[in-house]
């Protein structure tokens, strides 16, 4: 994500050695996860700029939310690439973030919710190729994880995690699926602020990543759950997603950091920065220095909140804490996730 990127060198937190670009995938490692007769039909689009009738209703190009664009097959297969990269950077152990990765709801047949390619899919199955046996998946994106955690239902390897909002599009992920026995999900109330937040993470998400002992913990970072995000109704500031990375990274010796969902362009580009900040203990400046903030005016965001946008938008790369009370809905959710026995 390229104002991620750009906000991090401003500030001065990515120096050139520790940055590596992403490749493209090859369609063999494409096709490790994806239909070869799929990603036949997404290089189709891309070099035809149109997609066939055939192709739309058997693949979904080009509909149900999966528009039609021009680098419809090389943009999603370099996010899988510096996936792929990331799982092989941290074979032996380590930290990555990436971004660009994320794309949670892609099929290995078909598109959807403009997610061509699953590249957290791919990561894993790198990582289950490299012979881990205890992965966690931790995806805090406001729509619930469903191609990974259905990708993986029969595989006990692989443990899936979900915070998404209760009641939005995929309408998957009740908290009472638990794909075979190898998920949890935590669907959340509309509202649901940074008290709440820290409660279900201090009181599900990390006793049940501990009971796990996860070799490697790949979180889908998405930043829509934020407050200011126009797809979603929850009311999280930044300081959710960073505590939920500083929660987790002393937890495996593996931890692969995603990005995932998020429309509004300046609310990301400060949370997956201060993201970045967290994983390398990086003191946050109360202002930001003028470079920084370049950057963020820079941005354009098309909706009303666009037009004119707040000024700590602009100046600053935490948000204030939205703390609140914590609703009785909550604490059932954090009781009924640790009710069942794991896997053996």
């Amino acid at each position: 994500m390229s104002s991620c990127t750009d906000l991090c060198r401003a500030l001065g937190w990515l120096p050139d050695d520790v940055y590596l670009a992403a490749p493209m995938a090859s369609e063999v490692q494409l096709a490790r996860f994806h239909d070869p007769a799929y990603l036949a039909a997404l290089r189709r689009a891309e070099a035809s700029g149109q997609v066939s009738e055939a192709d739309r209703a058997r693949f979904r190009i080009g509909t149900d939310n999966n528009p039609l664009y021009p680098e419809i097959f090389r943009r999603p297969a370099t996010s899988a690439g510096g996936v792929l990269l990331a799982a092989a950077l941290t074979a032996e152990g380590g930290i990555v973030h990436c971004p660009g990765g994320g794309t949670h709801h892609g099929r290995a047949d078909r598109a959807a919710g403009f997610c061509y390619l699953n590249d957290p899919v791919l990561g894993l199955l790198a990582w289950l190729d490299q012979g881990l046996e205890r992965i966690v998946y931790l995806d805090i994106d406001a729509h619930h994880g469903d191609g990974v955690q259905d990708a993986f239902h029969d595989e006990p390897r692989v443990f899936t995690i979900s915070l998404h909002e209760a009641g939005r599009w995929p309408f998957t992920g009740a908290a009472r699926d638990r794909a075979g026995g190898a998920a949890r999900n935590l669907p959340l109330p509309r509202g649901c602020n940074d008290s709440e937040w820290a409660w279900l993470l201090r009181h599900a998400v990390l006793p049940l990543i501990e009971r796990l002992r996860p070799e490697a913990i790949m979180l889908q970072c998405g930043a829509d759950a934020l407050e200011e995000d126009p797809l979603a109704k929850l009311s999280l500031s930044n300081n959710a997603h960073c505590a939920t990375v500083a929660a987790i990274r002393s937890l495996a010796p593996r931890l692969l950091v995603l990005g995932g969902g998020g429309y509004n362009p300046y609310t990301v580009a400060r949370c997956w920065a201060s993201v970045w900040g967290v994983l390398n203990d990086l003191p946050v400046p109360a202002r930001l220095p003028p470079a920084a903030e370049a950057v963020l005016r820079g941005l354009r965001y098309n909706r009303a909140a666009g037009r004119n946008p707040p000024a700590h938008w602009m100046t600053t790369l935490r948000d204030a804490p939205r703390e609140g009370p914590v609703r009785e809905a909550i604490r059932a959710l954090a009781i009924e996730t640790l009710m069942e026995d794991l896997p053996a």
